[in-house]
């Protein structure tokens, strides 16, 4: 771990640094970086430096909430930051109200971070159940009417079908097939064969990127061209990177707008930093990252110099206007959701997101 010195303002995080998101992860921290370092480059915030100190929890919920408790309890950190995936931020939970701590910008959009509100827990990023339900809609569009859906049997999963439950209620359709897929190891020798015995046209698939990929490569090989649907923990280079030859035509939903799109401020201030370092590149994952540190710099801004937990969080809650450069976010007494932005993307035979 970083040693900091004594006038540092100390963010802590836990996230997957290894196993299967480890690449998304990756991305995310290259905009976290890009974004902190420029701030940092001009005398940090009133003049006090951020310091980041990452724990990789490996994917596991319960070495993230040992990990939350360490940061709080031990390195003393002012707020939490970007944890990864649904159970994991579960697990810290406990420890924000135990101490009174915020959570910014966790990387999951399980409604359980939404509704019922949590005071500490302020969410960039919109709800997975909005992204799922778009995806329905969006298929519906495409006239596919056996639409089926494969979820990581846990609580990302579950919040995801909802979603998707919402998006079939609303178009007054039933899915084909829902199938849970197991957290560890998917059997996929079990799950195509009810994908095709449903004549499905179309899957929503939730998981890890190692486990989308590797299904939508079963389908492949079992000779099955129905259109794939996965949400934004899997708007990475890394995941279509995982797809290898399968990867063309794999639909993904956005939470945040095209890097390659300059008609957001947002979008040309992170393209100026990421010109002037030839070890950036900026993806869908890595913009996630750069807005998430802006909300968390402006709330450190708006608590003055030598922040406290307490004044963090009572500066976020204030926040109930900022522009992040073209997209608008706010929270409120009975509001911490963020951002309400969700569109959807085709990767190409090269591996690049298309709008």
């Amino acid at each position: 771990m970083a040693s900091a010195a004594q006038a540092d303002i100390l963010i802590g995080q836990t996230t997957a640094v290894t196993g299967p998101v480890a690449a998304s992860v990756g991305e995310t921290l290259v905009g976290v970086n890009l974004y902190l370092n420029s701030i940092n480059a001009k005398g940090g915030v009133h003049g006090e430096k951020i310091r980041l100190i990452t724990l990789d929890d490996k994917f596991e919920p319960k070495q993230a909430g040992e990990n939350a408790r360490r940061l709080i309890e031990q390195d003393n950190v002012v707020a939490l930051f970007m944890s990864r995936a649904t159970p994991h931020t579960e697990a810290i939970l406990p420890h924000l109200a135990r101490h009174g701590v915020a959570l910014v910008a966790p990387s999951t959009g399980a409604m359980i971070f939404h509704q019922p509100v949590n005071p500490l827990v302020f969410n960039v990023r919109p709800s997975y159940q909005a992204e799922t339900e778009k995806a329905v809609e969006h298929l519906k569009l495409l006239n596919l009417s056996r639409i089926a859906v494969v979820h990581v049997d846990d609580s990302f999963g579950e919040d995801c079908l909802a979603g998707a439950m919402k998006g079939f209620n609303k178009a007054g359709m039933k899915p084909a097939a829902v199938v849970k897929a197991d957290r560890s190891k998917p059997d996929y020798a079990a799950i195509v064969p009810q994908l095709l015995e449903a004549e499905t046209q179309a899957v929503i698939w939730i998981g890890s990127s190692v486990a989308v990929s590797d299904g939508v490569k079963a389908l492949r090989k079992a000779g099955s061209a129905m259109q794939v649907i996965t949400v934004s923990n899997n708007a990475s280079s890394g995941f279509t990177k995982q797809l290898g030859d399968a990867v063309r035509g794999v639909i993904v939903t956005q939470v945040f707008p095209s890097e390659r799109s300059m008609s957001y401020a947002m979008n040309r201030e992170a393209a100026a930093l990421a010109k002037a370092d030839s070890n950036v590149t900026l993806s869908p994952s890595a913009m996630e990252g750069f807005a998430s540190a802006k909300v968390l710099v402006e709330g450190l801004r708006r608590a003055g110099p030598k922040p406290t937990r307490e004044k963090v969080v009572a500066a976020l809650a204030g926040m109930n206007h900022f522009d992040l450069g073209g997209l608008e976010l706010g929270y409120g007494p009975n509001d911490r959701t963020g951002l309400s932005f969700v569109e959807l993307s085709i990767i190409d035979a090269s591996g690049q997101f298309r709008r």
